[in-house]
């Protein structure tokens, strides 16, 4: 009986190792030559690409999940931080960009001054309103300019678009300005399409009104109404307001016109004030005053006595029968002078011319006895 029986030692231990690697790396040569020649282990390749990918990302989760959660909190601290210059950033353009706008709508307004300037042809006087008056109950403001600039009373004040007030006190280094829409304001107007006279009042409220016009009167919804310069203060054709609403009524004899001004009445800044470079037209002569009256009274009793010249013969006496006629001269005397009793006193009486036509009338009728 054979016993210890062991297996020969070259079974045991195999191949040996540089066998092993020579064999193994002539499969591994072959593969590639074949591969790279035939292409047939490119749907082996992507069948284990595609078994193998799940592995791949459970690997590489816990590495990418440390570097997203790094990389999350560090973005977080700088999207903090830009957030914050951004917003610093943005408030000092937003006070540009204001700055820039405040100076875009200053530069317009201030052409447009100028356009109106040259286009109207009057001497003006450039101003900006500070504030408004202190009665809240009228539309008043007070400019930066006064007597001292050369600024009168009753001047119009106008916008780059149009009338927006008119001056009525004056102050060395401030002027008053009362405003189209104040209620004790009134203007001469006329409407641009029909060419009706009319004048135009403020209401208070931002709005104007043309009164005392008849109910059928040419007025329409969309007309423009200009000054029409009668006044001799307001030049004809500044643009004063826009008919906003015409309301008729049979049972009233006025229709009642709502306007809503073309200028920015209760909100400009820059405005130009016109006056008038020749003076202001006359008025007529029923309409002067009672010194002006009075001073024609004056020439006419001073044509009167020219016409009636007093007698060259001084040295003769008045016949006692002259006495007589003397009260019909005192009337023709009271009747010429009845319709300005007051300058009476300070004329020069008229009698002696009267009296000297007077004077043979009497002596016809009452024969005085014939002297030397």
């Amino acid at each position: 009986m054979v016993t210890g029986h062991q297996t020969p030692p070259f079974f045991k231990r195999g191949l040996p190792l540089p066998a092993r690697a020579t064999i193994f790396l002539s499969i591994s040569l072959s593969l590639l030559v074949a591969d790279l020649r035939l292409n047939y282990l490119e749907t082996l390749r992507q069948a284990l690409t595609v078994l193998s990918y799940p592995l791949q990302i459970a690997a590489a989760t816990p590495a990418e999940f440390v570097s997203n959660t790094a990389t999350y909190f560090s973005g977080l601290a700088s999207l903090k931080r830009e957030n914050q210059r951004l917003q610093a950033q943005q408030l000092a353009m937003a006070e540009k960009l204001l700055f820039a706008e405040q100076l875009q709508q200053e530069n317009a307004t201030l052409r447009g001054l100028l356009k109106v300037n040259r286009a109207i042809g009057l001497r003006t006087i450039a101003a900006e309103i500070v504030f408004s008056a202190r009665d809240p109950f009228s539309r008043k403001v007070i400019l930066d300019k006064g007597s001292m600039q050369d600024i009168e009373p009753g001047s119009p004040v106008v916008d780059p678009q149009g009338l927006i007030g008119q001056v009525t006190r004056v102050f060395p280094l401030h002027a008053e300005v009362t405003l189209l829409s104040d209620k004790e304001q009134a203007i001469p107007v006329i409407v641009e399409r029909s060419g009706l006279r009319a004048v135009m009042f403020g209401s208070g409220n931002g709005l104007l009104e043309l009164k005392f016009l008849a109910a059928n009167a040419e007025v329409k919804p969309g007309d423009r109404i200009l000054t029409s310069g009668l006044d001799g203060l307001f030049a004809p054709g500044l643009p004063v307001a826009t008919v906003l609403k015409v309301t008729r009524d049979s049972a009233e004899s006025f229709a009642r016109i709502l306007c809503k001004p073309i200028a920015s009445v209760e909100r400009s800044g820059a405005v130009l004030v016109l006056s008038r470079t020749d003076p202001a037209p006359q008025r007529p002569a029923d309409d002067r005053d009672e010194a002006s009256r009075r001073a024609s009274a004056g020439r006419i009793r001073n044509r009167v006595s020219q016409a009636f010249p007093e007698p060259v013969a001084a040295d003769s006496a008045p016949a006692a029968g002259a006495s007589a006629p003397q009260p019909a001269t005192t009337a023709l005397q009271a009747a010429a002078s009845a319709p300005t009793p007051a300058p009476l006193a300070s004329a020069p009486v008229v009698s002696a011319p009267v009296a000297a036509q007077s004077t043979p009338r009497a002596a016809a009728s009452n024969p005085a006895p014939k002297g030397d």
